[in-house]
């Protein structure tokens, strides 16, 4: 796991996000799923929290757009769950993390 929590949140990130894109829209990464991942890392990059950052859902700054937000609520509800069989070790380090 890369020292760095923000590195270890885009890597997911980006898992996650090719894996819905893969089974929703039948590519590896089609232009709207790079326009929410590209969001997503720079939301990241800013995030005022650092690697002290809990999950965004919990966070008390919302950063994200509204619809960036519900797109992304949408990759995580379908990958979350999935990510616990493609790569569990990630999932488990994610939940435990915090």
């Amino acid at each position: 796991m890369p020292k760095n929590r923000i590195d270890f949140e885009k890597k997911l990130l980006r898992k996650m996000v090719a894996m819905y894109c893969k089974k929703k829209h039948g590519n590896p990464l089609c232009p709207d799923c790079r326009r929410l991942l590209d969001y997503a890392s720079q939301r990241l990059d800013a995030c005022i929290f650092g690697n002290d950052k809990t999950f965004c859902s919990k966070c008390t700054v919302h950063c994200y757009k509204p619809a960036m937000r519900d797109s992304i609520k949408k990759v995580m509800r379908y990958s979350g769950p999935r990510l616990l069989y493609c790569d569990p070790l990630a999932a488990l380090r994610h939940i435990f993390n915090k």
